[in-house]
């Protein structure tokens, strides 16, 4: 179920089996997938090798990116498995001109992209107090960055091509829910959300919908995040803290993969993966709306 404002207060709405809801439908183009064309970064592993998956067995034409060249070939084979085409692309997302030649190797082999996830994605844990320049530099590099290149390199070509587009921006739940212990990961991940919002406004007349999807725990290897950190961005010391326990279960890639296509399908913003999620969220906005209230009187 979701929670919405009625009469001062938060009612109840009632979850489609998709795991998204009814409400918060968008029109625009429906895209159909069959013979389309989508890209997923971080495409090697977890929620995007699940999307690759699902695009492939919907009959779209995949392309993989990634820093994984084993796990891309990998899951470039299996899309191909489907009998579907597949190319795989090295892609450093924190790299504008790495982004813009995956793009340029996607129109160049396929002639358009429908789909595009700005999926990639790494966390690190720690307060605040203890962040180093380099942390910020390699979190919001891939989290927020990877996304903005992705727009900077697509967008622009997506809209030249005049045909309906969806753009799915992977941030987390830590983008709508500040947690200790995550102060670069939540900052990163707030910023993708703002970013979608606005972009879902701003590309409502071309055609193109945006959704965000906001997971929170989901069997990934995220938490090894490090081991593809640019040596250039590490730390002197290593003194990482322990991994934040996230509440609720921890989902298949492959349910999140199917719930992004449902949103997709229906052209909805917020993908919200856990149940788990409803009752800190609407904390939050009771919190917002009592601090408004509070200054009427």
């Amino acid at each position: 179920m979701s929670w919405r404002r009625s009469s001062g207060r938060f009612s109840k709405t009632r979850r489609s089996a998709s795991g998204t809801t009814s409400r918060g439908r968008r029109s625009g183009g429906r895209v159909e997938l069959r013979g389309r064309t989508a890209v997923v970064t971080g495409g090697a592993s977890g929620i995007g090798r699940a999307l690759i998956q699902r695009f492939a067995r919907e009959g779209a034409n995949v392309v993989v990116a990634d820093l994984d060249d084993a796990g891309m070939a990998a899951v470039a084979g299996e899309a191909q498995a489907l009998g579907v085409k597949a190319l795989a692309v090295r892609t450093d997302v924190a790299d504008l001109a790495q982004v813009q030649a995956l793009a340029a190797r996607a129109f160049e082999a396929f002639g358009a992209v429908h789909v595009l996830c700005n999926n990639a994605g790494v966390a690190m844990w720690g307060g605040l107090e203890s962040a180093t320049h380099r942390d910020w530099q390699w979190v919001l590099g891939v989290n927020l960055w990877g996304v903005i290149h992705g727009v900077e390199a697509f967008v622009p070509r997506m809209i030249a091509r005049g045909e309906p587009a969806h753009i799915v921006n992977t941030a987390s739940m830590a983008g709508l829910i500040a947690s200790k212990g995550l102060g670069v990961y939540n900052t990163s991940k707030y910023a993708v959300v703002g970013l979608s919002e606005t972009l879902a406004k701003d590309l409502k007349p071309y055609r193109i919908g945006v959704s965000v999807l906001c997971p929170l725990g989901v069997q990934t290897q995220i938490r090894q995040s490090e081991r593809n950190r640019p040596a250039a961005l590490r730390n002197e010391r290593d003194e990482r803290a322990a991994p934040v326990e996230l509440i609720g279960r921890s989902l298949a890639p492959e349910t999140v993969a199917d719930m992004v296509l449902a949103a997709i399908h229906a052209n909805e913003l917020y993908v919200i993966t856990h149940d788990e999620s409803l009752e800190p969220l609407r904390r939050r906005f009771e919190r917002i709306e009592r601090s408004i209230l509070d200054h009427r009187r």
